[in-house]
């Protein structure tokens, strides 16, 4: 298991980068509910998707920056992405 690693401020890697089936969103494209502070505008609500919740930070993915983090999820993003 990856050591705990925070939120990093202004990155947004993880609205970004993975595709999220239950709001439409595609890879590669922000999501919706991305404010302008790079931050999740449905945090904490029932409304947010369990796939988002269920995502935790971590050094493995996040890295030390997030062209690290988005770089990471896009790769895990095409290694699930149904054929």
């Amino acid at each position: 298991m990856s050591p705990v690693h925070a939120c990093r401020p202004g990155c947004g890697a993880c609205c970004i980068a993975p595709s999220i089936s239950s709001l439409n969103k595609p890879a590669g494209k922000a999501c919706v509910h991305l404010n302008a502070d790079m931050l999740c505008g449905i945090f904490g609500r029932p409304e947010r998707p369990a796939c988002c919740s269920g995502l935790q930070p971590s050094t493995e993915m996040c890295g030390d920056s997030r062209e690290y983090a988005l770089i990471w999820l896009g790769k895990l993003e095409k290694l699930t992405a149904p054929t």
